[in-house]
């Protein structure tokens, strides 16, 4: 060694730091996001892909998409006997 201390290495593990424990209402909030955002984005990209499809493709107006009206005819076409 040249003009100096020796480094050792300390046995000592390196301090962790501690978390605090979430409340019982974080715990509840974080388990409800967890489960409820799948399919809130699945309702969502629903609403997306048929305004996208009913206005872009059917060159409709967009407050069609989410009249009743429309899907029951729709589900009618679909459904109808064909005598």
């Amino acid at each position: 060694m040249i003009g100096g201390s020796a480094v050792t290495a300390s046995n000592r593990p390196p301090a962790k730091k501690k978390r605090s424990k979430p409340s019982l209402f974080g715990q509840i909030l974080g388990t409800s996001v967890k489960i409820l955002i799948i399919p809130v984005l699945c309702v969502l990209a629903l609403m997306v892909g048929l305004a996208l499809g009913y206005v872009v493709l059917g060159e409709r107006e967009l407050a069609d998409v989410f009249d009743m009206n429309t899907w029951k005819h729709m589900y009618d076409l679909v459904f109808a006997d064909g005598n």
